[in-house]
């Protein structure tokens, strides 16, 4: 696989952090049992510091020649958790991979949250989880 981040006679093609996190983040989120990303404590420093991120809840490095990636996510209530986020990284490596010609060195899932989405049955009133 050639790598795009590198010198060629017609000159140097770069690929930003941010190219890799919207790869990450849509991979991610193909996933079924992925809600969303969060920011965590991390995103929250930054805003208080004047430096906004677009990709809230990923963290990228990008080198010469391979990229790590860490991913802060919220996952579907009742799913396992182990497996859901194998998937994310198997996805997202994947992903970064194809599209970037970068060699993917580390995909890390931070679960950061479950969600819960409470229903009210109609009938007697009672909580029902979905």
């Amino acid at each position: 696989m050639q790598n795009d981040n590198t010198i060629n006679e017609y000159g140097n093609v770069r690929i930003s952090d941010d190219v890799v996190a919207v790869i990450a983040e849509l991979a991610a989120k193909e996933v079924k049992g992925i809600v969303g990303m969060s920011g965590g404590i991390a995103d929250s420093i930054t805003e208080i510091l004047g430096k906004k991120s677009p990709y809230k809840g990923i963290k990228v490095d990008v080198g010469e020649k391979e990229t790590s990636i860490d991913l802060f996510v919220i996952v579907e209530y009742g799913v396992r958790i182990p497996d859901i986020a194998w998937q994310v990284q198997e996805s997202v490596k994947k992903s970064v991979e194809t599209m970037t010609g970068l060699n993917v060195i580390e995909v890390n899932i931070h679960i950061q949250g479950v969600n819960i989405e409470k229903d009210i049955k109609e009938e007697d009133g009672t909580m029902k989880f979905k």
